[in-house]
């Protein structure tokens, strides 16, 4: 819609300008070079608006490839030390985004620092950013953090 409304704008320009051209007298070079300003400044206006929608077209970015789940076996459960605990994340932070993935949940860092204190240590190249629509939003995923020996704790 926008294109279409711009494009009309430079066209009538342009032709009014054309037609000023042919009337036009050795005196008024100051009135055909302000058309063409003018015809320059909408043109310009046109590529940077072209320009902010191509970067808005660009909706997520992720850092690494994910590796398929491999289940563990089961061991009898008994409390782990702390300094194993500490790979322990809580389940209460995981959320879908639905500007990420609806079915592919991912760790808010907001609320990890809210309920895990070593949140400040965690891989930065498990963290994903995604478009919402108005600014990046950034995430943990989950499987990335798997792989370096965090889990998620369903408690």
């Amino acid at each position: 819609m926008h294109r279409k409304f711009i494009a009309l704008i430079v066209a009538t320009a342009i032709t009014i300008t054309g037609v000023s051209v042919s009337q036009a007298r050795a005196a008024d070079a100051k009135d055909i070079l302000g058309g063409l300003a003018a015809i320059a400044i909408i043109g310009a206006g046109v590529h940077y608006y072209n320009q902010e929608k191509r970067k808005q077209r660009t909706t997520r970015h992720q850092t690494y490839t994910p590796q398929p789940y491999v289940a563990q076996p089961s061991y009898p459960v008994r409390p782990l030390p702390r300094h194993v605990a500490r790979y322990d994340l809580p389940q209460q932070c995981l959320r879908t985004y639905n500007a990420y993935s609806n079915n592919h949940p991912l760790l808010a860092p907001s609320c990890l620092k809210k309920h895990y204190k070593h949140a400040n240590s965690l891989p930065q190249e498990c963290q994903v950013g995604f478009w919402n629509g108005k600014k990046v939003k950034r995430a943990y995923e989950p499987a990335c953090l798997r792989q370096q020996g965090y889990r998620v704790v369903y408690k």
